[in-house]
């Protein structure tokens, strides 16, 4: 059966190129949908190095003013004054908060293989690990023990210690910077699984985090990330805007929950997906009318061939299957020059671990479900209407 099916689908296959053309590229637009719904879905299962729950994100808005020109003082002030809150469990600094699109890129050079390593930075002071909730593997956090060490203390993310000291363990190693106007020496004191600030959509990366300190001049932090009780109403906003004015009126601040921020980034990553999903849809739909009514177009130039196979014996389930079987051999064609196709970007890593094995294998076997099954939707009826034909009625069909 398979080769006589093989046979009519090569007898045809003038015919049949453009059908096959038409399947082709729905198969590819299938893949890609499935594999950036797959990859996404990847990313949102791995860890993201930091809790956030009852975490709120409070930007200072400090207008014009220079860095230099914010007090250093100012930083123990606000924690202070926002302990005295019943509410507030931790007050710690950062250099942008988490769940934003806020990123801080530069390159350190590894002491055991001289390499340069482009990465992210996240600098935070020694109270964040615990109002982020940022979960170590190993190691410490930063603290008053760092106090007037030549190194500064880090904590590196496992991706990042494995670019900088491959096959070692990270800990106590040191690294610089390679900005040759403040070139700085670090120390790894801590280890985190991963850190992925702008939540669990963002690709894998480096991470160094690197520790804020007020008094020191070398930086300074413009979010504070304050712990809460847990059950504090969306009102406390008021309450805490009202101490932070008390201690600088002249700043603005821009408060929300990190769960929120959580939620609203979500949104902006998934939008993208959904446009191209809405897009890809109707482009499948058009292909699936097109597929529908070629197909019944070649059942009815086959009129006759139908009534001879009737003729001599074949039932209508004969027929039936036969118009089916073909439909889908002539996608199963189609899917093969596809997977020929798109199975070089996992073997070339063109795109990297956006589309890593697990991702292509589960694209694939997703869009060739879709695919065959749109096939035999488009093939049930023409395949039916086909053998329901007469032998008499057939042979006489002109």
């Amino acid at each position: 059966m398979l080769r006589h099916l093989l046979k009519l689908t090569w007898k045809r296959k003038s015919r049949n190129l453009m059908l096959s053309l038409e399947i082709l590229i729905a198969f590819a637009i299938v893949f890609g949908i499935a594999a950036f719904g797959l990859r996404y879905w990847q990313l949102y299962r791995e860890p993201i190095g930091f809790d956030g729950r009852d975490t709120w994100a409070v930007r200072m808005k400090m207008g014009e003013i220079q860095d230099k020109e914010i007090p250093a003082e100012i930083y123990d002030t606000l924690r202070r004054s926002l302990l005295e809150l019943p509410e507030v469990r931790e007050v710690g600094f950062a250099a942008y908060s988490p769940y934003t699109m806020s990123t801080w890129t530069t390159t350190f050079k590894s002491s055991q293989t001289g390499a340069d390593v482009p990465t992210h930075i996240f600098e935070s002071g020694d109270s964040t690990a615990s109002a982020l909730g940022i979960q170590l593997v190993g190691g410490r956090w930063f603290g008053h023990e760092d106090d007037g060490q030549a190194a500064q203390p880090a904590v590196l993310n496992k991706r990042m210690a494995a670019s900088l000291f491959p096959g070692r363990s990270p800990l106590g190693q040191q690294f610089t910077s390679t900005d040759k106007d403040s070139l700085r020496t670090f120390r790894v004191v801590g280890l985190v699984e991963d850190f992925r600030n702008q939540g669990p959509l963002m690709a894998p990366a480096p991470f160094v985090l690197t520790r804020f300190e007020p008094h020191t001049g070398k930086s300074r932090a413009r979010v504070i990330l304050v712990k809460v009780a847990p059950g504090t109403p969306r009102g406390f906003e008021v309450a805490l805007n009202r101490r932070l004015k008390l201690v600088r009126n002249d700043w603005s601040y821009e408060i929300a929950p990190l769960q929120a921020m959580r939620t609203s980034l979500l949104k902006e990553h998934l939008i993208p997906l959904i446009v191209v999903s809405v897009i890809a849809a109707f482009m499948v739909a058009m292909v699936a009318f097109g597929l529908f009514g070629v197909l019944w177009q070649n059942t009815t130039r086959r009129i006759p061939e139908i009534g001879l196979r009737r003729a001599i014996g074949a039932s209508a389930a004969d027929i039936y299957r036969q118009i089916v079987a073909e439909q889908l051999l002539l996608s199963s064609t189609a899917m093969i020059v596809g997977l020929i196709l798109l199975v070089q970007l996992p073997l070339t890593g063109a795109m990297g671990e956006a589309l890593n094995w697990g991702v292509f294998i589960g694209a694939a076997a997703l869009s060739m479900g879709a695919i065959y099954l749109l096939s035999l939707l488009c093939s049930l009826y023409p395949g039916w209407r086909a053998s329901r034909l007469s032998p008499t009625e057939a042979l006489h069909y002109e």
